[in-house]
């Protein structure tokens, strides 16, 4: 499939939702859809290796023996003539695929249904996804659906009302999903597309579970670059990438996208949100990462409540090669008097309550490995703001951990308009300065009518600039630590960066010279035009 055929499913799907959702908020009905959408991957996925395992026994059934044995999907038909055998072919299949599932909760059997106007469609619904949860294997899909309320009054007042509703809306996904030949990979850029969409009809409620694909791509590609010299290229392999507040997990994926899918170890995310979460884990599954490769998180990144970042001992402390985040920004809160010892900010002391800005930084900085590379989103605010958050970025900065700061345009994500700025850092810096680039500038970015965007071009100029640490008139500049200790070690991007265009030198004598001669053409052409004005006898001026 082309990648405009790719493109056009999730354009046809969007259009479902669109269509289907009604007064529905788009947030709300994102969770049917897509897991609808994750229903129908995992059941391809399980019909196609059902049938590599069954080889010549897996049952050719054409459309008018399924009707003829009252069945929806070949597969159940041998479920029904080999009973004995099912136990340890379901056995098999969670060795090999790690997962079962029934064929009557098949997307195939529950499409039929809907097809059908079943009335046990939506019954059956709530049977699979239970199943998948609790039966499918392990904890893999626990609580997967958890979010998902087959009974909410939003699909409809009764349980009929909900059922036909449900009978329409995947009716209309397996038509619009029939007309294209999907793949793992297919299906996969179809449901991220489908959240870039949500997204955008989410406004503000975006920021929680999605990151812009052009600024994911900006920190996916700075962080896989060689830590000690970024001009050598990205690192052949990464042992552990992490995104400690990892909303829908696209902008790890995008960080696996740009390794390529066998040169990352192992995964791992926070989400504190459970929808969200589940979001997540659906996306990680649907772009064909394997269970064993990945390991999100729900939980508190700032209460750091996961047994795997929690490790007192520094030696065996986890630690990641690179890591990304985009955190909710100047998030208020609470921080206890035992966190201040805690062992993530007792050298460089706590995040104010009104913005936890670089405790989600110093969280993600404490596990990243000496010579790995972080990159985190923030607000402009903690480049300047005084108080605590200057005394942590005096230590950042003394100890030569801050490497690049990049001013963002504005108005580039779904959740705020304001600017934002990629900070990044590393613990096997060399240069004694810091990169300042302000990308800010209306010339490196193309104005759109709800969100600003970074075209190809752009997001090429922001890495090369910090791969080769170029400096570029009015873009980009190394500052000495000097300076900036002269500063009071405020990073503010204009005081090192200015945008602004010079004005013109004004040559006053030049000026002057023409003011005379304008005058004299006044004297000149006023006596000729009162010469004709005594002629037809009028006033003069």
């Amino acid at each position: 499939m082309t990648q405009i055929e790719q493109q056009q499913l999730g354009k046809t799907l969007w259009n479902i939702a669109d269509d289907l959702r009604g007064a529905m908020n788009a947030d709300d009905f994102r969770d049917y859809m897509l897991s609808f959408l994750f229903l129908r991957y995992l059941s391809d996925n399980y019909e196609n290796a059902a049938k590599k395992e069954l080889g010549s026994d897996y049952p050719e059934a054409n459309p008018d023996v399924l009707i003829k044995l009252k069945v929806s999907t070949a597969l159940e038909i041998w479920y029904k003539e080999n009973e004995a055998d099912v136990v340890i072919f379901e056995k098999q299949m969670r060795r090999k695929l790690h997962y079962v599932i029934e064929p009557n909760f098949l997307w195939s059997s529950i499409s039929e249904l809907a097809r059908k106007q079943s009335s046990e469609l939506l019954k059956t619904l709530e049977e699979g996804f239970k199943y998948i949860e609790n039966q499918s294997f392990e904890s893999t899909f626990q609580g997967l659906f958890s979010e998902i309320n087959l009974n909410s009054e939003k699909l409809g007042r009764n349980y009929e009302e909900r059922n036909k509703k449900l009978c329409v809306i995947i009716q209309k996904i397996a038509d619009g999903i029939a007309k294209f030949s999907t793949n793992t990979d297919v299906l996969g850029d179809a449901y991220e597309y489908l959240i870039g969409q949500f997204a955008a009809g989410s406004g503000k409620k975006a920021g929680e579970f999605y990151t812009p694909q052009q600024v994911s791509t900006i920190l996916s590609e700075i962080v896989i670059l060689d830590s000690h010299d970024p001009t050598q290229g990205k690192k052949p392999k990464l042992d552990k990438v992490l995104d400690f507040t990892s909303g829908s997990g696209s902008l790890l994926l995008n960080v696996r996208t740009k390794m390529g899918k066998n040169s990352i170890g192992k995964i791992f995310g926070q989400e504190k949100n459970i929808t969200t979460y589940n979001l997540a884990r659906m996306n990680m599954l649907l772009h064909g990462v394997k269970d064993t490769e990945f390991e999100i998180h729900h939980g508190d990144t700032l209460l750091n409540d996961w047994d795997v970042l929690n490790e007192m001992n520094p030696a065996k402390k986890t630690e990641f090669d690179a890591i990304v985040a985009n955190p909710p920004f100047s998030l208020r809160w609470d921080p206890t008097d035992s966190l201040s010892e805690d062992f993530r900010f007792k050298s460089y002391g706590l995040a104010p309550k009104s913005a936890a800005d670089f405790a989600f930084l110093l969280h993600g900085f404490h596990f990243l490995r000496n010579d790995g590379t972080m990159a985190i989103i923030l607000p402009h605010g903690v480049l300047f703001r005084s108080g605590t958050e200057e005394k942590i970025r005096r230590k950042l900065l003394i100890d030569n951990n801050i490497d690049t700061i990049i001013g963002l345009p504005s108005n580039l994500f779904f959740s705020t308009g304001i600017p934002v700025c990629i900070i990044v850092l590393k613990k096997c810096k060399k240069h004694d300065d810091v990169l300042f680039i302000n990308a800010s500038s209306k010339e490196h970015f193309d104005k759109g009518k709800k969100q600003n965007v970074l075209s190809p071009e752009h997001i090429k100029d922001i890495v090369d600039t910090y791969k080769y640490r170029e400096e570029r008139n009015r873009y980009s500049r190394l500052v000495s630590m000097d300076e900036i200790e002269k500063n009071g070690y405020n990073l503010n991007i204009s005081r090192y960066v200015n945008i602004s265009l010079e004005e013109d030198k004004i040559d006053l004598i030049d000026v002057n010279k023409k003011l005379a001669e304008i005058n004299l053409d006044i004297e000149k052409f006023t006596t000729e035009h009162n010469k004709f004005l005594d002629e037809l006898g009028l006033p003069r001026i």
